[in-house]
């Protein structure tokens, strides 16, 4: 059953347009972060800006468990593409989320895995999953989407060698910085969980240029898909 929405973004252009439909707004700041209660499509959400970077992901991750009482999040922004197929404004629906900058392969363990933890690749909910996939086949149809593994580290990729390699020794479908904290934290606590993200740039040494350019965009696509998911929440989770 669900009782309380978690819908996040990094960034202020991230979570503007929600919360220019939320009614019965109260504001609410915790740990310097503020969060938003309200309704969306007659649902209890709470919305906030996480800020930027793991460490703050996980953190405002861990307050919306603990004191907002959220039982399923939904994560959408921006992030640079690392598919070579993936072009500006399409769109990644997390399969799973991993750290791309956990490393501790001089002690033998692949890029990405966490040492003596069962699990470093958080998968996300399939309910969740096919819920963005139906939102996207109605809201993009210019524009393509995956299902695939999001890459998130405390850096900003525009390094050509690096993205190929994230593609092709990680499986890597995009990159940011904060899906795989939330995606942890959401394991630990066992609630679902889903990332969406529209494709700002390509991760490719142009992300200066192309960033503040789409980033508009790409966060009203993302808004798109959220809207239309917690309009049908109810269909694949009551």
């Amino acid at each position: 059953m669900i009782r309380t929405i978690g819908l996040m973004g990094a960034m202020d252009e991230e979570i503007a347009l929600l919360l220019q439909r939320l009614d019965r707004q109260k504001s609410i700041v915790h740990a310097g972060i503020t969060f938003v209660t309200g309704l969306f499509h007659g649902k209890e959400v709470v919305v906030c800006k996480s800020g930027v970077g793991k460490v703050n992901a996980a953190a405002t991750t861990q307050v919306l468990v603990d004191r907002f009482g959220v039982n399923l999040i939904l994560f959408t922004g921006v992030a640079g593409a690392v598919d070579p197929l993936l072009g500006i404004s399409d769109i990644v629906i997390s399969s799973s989320c991993q750290q791309h900058d956990m490393d501790v392969s001089p002690l033998g363990y692949a890029r990405g895995v966490i040492p003596y933890q069962k699990i470093s690749d958080f998968p996300a909910d399939p309910g969740l999953i096919n819920l963005a996939k139906e939102a996207c086949s109605l809201l993009c149809k210019d524009r393509h989407f995956v299902v695939g593994r999001v890459l998130s580290g405390d850096q900003f990729i525009s390094d050509n060698n690096f993205v190929r390699t994230l593609h092709e020794t990680m499986s890597g479908a995009c990159v940011e910085m904060e899906g795989a904290a939330v995606a942890q934290v959401c394991y630990m606590n066992e609630i679902p969980y889903v990332v969406v993200r529209s494709m700002s740039d390509k991760a490719d040494g142009t992300a200066e240029i192309n960033y503040t350019e789409f980033t508009v965009e790409a966060a009203t696509r993302s808004f798109e898909i959220v809207n239309h998911m917690v309009s049908k929440l109810d269909t694949v989770l009551n």
